[in-house]
């Protein structure tokens, strides 16, 4: 079959205009504050995740490829080159299901692009810490605007949004890190488009889908470095009609809203639409736990109380999270709805102690995740992309008595974090691997950047002494 070049690349050319011309002046106070809040929190994640047991065979083999002693890995003493470093990171970030999450472009955006970005701080040293801020913000807005784009069919189909449309914020924010002009920038998301994909049967107990986002970071960090050299990437990769990014990660044209690319450039900021998780799961199982936190404080109730739980959601939520358990590993039980509830129940927090090897097959946790059951609800799914984390729990407890409660958002998308419990968040995970004064100078370092005069400090402090 015959296709017609097309080269039209408004939107593509949109993206890199904004990211080539981003100024920190130009992003007010309130982003600036937010996103070093969120920042904070992923490299606590990373620093965590170095010593889990997929970080260390991916530290391991690299190690043994790698020679290069250019970028450091986080919570450890290796140093390997600026891709490598950005492919152990981004999976130490996602590691353990513990980063931010943007509702409605279901990303975890510091994952995909603090590595690649404080690679570049660490080749280019003297990048001052408001440059670092700038590149920063660049990633996290295009991120996010890429998967409200692809909005949630792209996942149906069996995509993993953060190693597709997450290589975008890499290449965003390395670009911007690298300070390209326009035309490099257009060439940087052309070349790390073409190297997204990753598939979402992951999450059924493998551990490559902690290295999704780490390798959405390499591919972005390999965009901007290429294009800064001169490479040339496809130049439409948005809106190619064959073999564009969006049509061919869609299954129909009528299912993605390149509007969505460029809406809102210097207006609407998505950094502010970034939320933290403080459970130690998917995102679209955190509704359902807040649902029923909020029950148990009307009339408390536990894990030997319970004769059923049933949790209407919509139709992500059921291919997401809504399978029945089977233990296959961490992965599994963190990427399952019903594990997360009886844990919850059990345990009373769904965190980092909850999730260890011996509770895995633990008999009473499985027999109390049998009598959870995930309903598709149409009429939420019809709902729109805005409600697709919404359900409606109900509770059967025994004696008879019945509880339900519809929440249409996790509580923590209601309300940002405070500093006091993103600073707690971070020093309780970076503490697990650093010396407790190294985690509170890179705790002060990352929440006074604009003062910071180089960025490649960052990485020192994130290495270990």
């Amino acid at each position: 079959m015959a296709h017609q070049a097309q080269t039209g690349n408004p939107y593509t050319r949109g993206i890199a205009e904004f990211v080539s011309g981003l100024r920190y002046e130009a992003i007010p106070s309130e982003v600036l504050k937010r996103i070093k809040l969120l920042m904070l929190d992923s490299i606590g994640c990373g620093i965590y995740g170095a010593d889990l047991e997929w970080s260390r065979l991916l530290q391991r083999q690299l190690g043994r490829l790698d020679t290069t002693q250019g970028c450091a890995v986080w919570g450890t003493r290796q140093m390997l080159s600026a891709p490598h470093a950005a492919l152990i990171n981004g999976t130490q970030v996602q590691g353990f299901e513990l980063d931010d999450m943007h509702h409605l472009g279901l990303m975890h955006t510091g994952a995909v692009v603090l590595p690649a970005l404080i690679s570049v701080a660490e080749m280019r040293p003297g990048m001052s810490g408001k440059e670092f801020l700038t590149a920063a913000v660049a990633g996290y807005e295009v991120g996010p605007r890429v998967g409200i784009c692809m909005n949630p069919e792209h996942i149906l189909q069996g995509w993993h949004s953060d190693a597709t449309c997450g290589t975008f914020a890499a290449a965003a924010g390395a670009a911007r890190g690298l300070r390209l002009d326009t035309n490099k920038t257009v060439h940087a998301l052309g070349i790390a488009g073409t190297q997204a994909s990753g598939l979402m049967a992951a999450q059924y107990g493998s551990m490559v889908k902690r290295m999704h986002a780490g390798r959405a970071s390499q591919s972005g960090l390999y965009g901007a470095q290429f294009a800064d050299a001169g490479f040339t990437g496809i130049v439409n990769v948005f809106e190619s009609e064959y073999g564009g990014f969006c049509t061919t990660f869609s299954r129909s044209r009528d299912r993605f809203k390149l509007v969505e690319l460029t809406s809102g450039f210097g207006s609407v900021w998505q950094t502010m639409g970034i939320s933290l998780k403080f459970y130690s799961c998917i995102g679209s199982s955190h509704t359902t736990l807040d649902a029923i936190r909020e029950m148990q404080g009307e009339r408390p109730f536990g894990a030997n109380d319970v004769e059923k739980i049933v949790v209407h959601g919509s139709q992500i939520t059921v291919d997401k999270v809504g399978w029945k358990y089977v233990p296959q590993g961490l992965t599994s039980a963190q990427l399952n709805l019903s594990y997360c509830v009886a844990t919850l129940l059990l345990d009373g927090d769904c965190f980092v102690d909850q999730f260890t090897a011996d509770k895995l097959t633990d008999p009473a946790r499985m027999a109390l995740a049998d009598k959870v059951s995930v309903l598709h609800d149409p009429a939420i799914t019809a709902k729109g992309p805005k409600f697709r984390w919404m359900v409606r729990v109900e509770v059967q407890l025994k004696g008879g008595a019945k509880m339900e409660r519809t929440l249409e958002v996790p509580r923590r998308h209601e309300k940002f974090a405070t500093e006091g419990e993103v600073v707690e968040k971070f020093g309780k995970l970076a503490t697990h691997v650093l010396p407790k004064a190294q985690v509170e100078r890179l705790r002060d370092a990352m929440l006074g950047l604009e003062i910071l005069p180089d960025a490649s400090q960052l990485a020192r402090l994130l290495a270990k002494p």
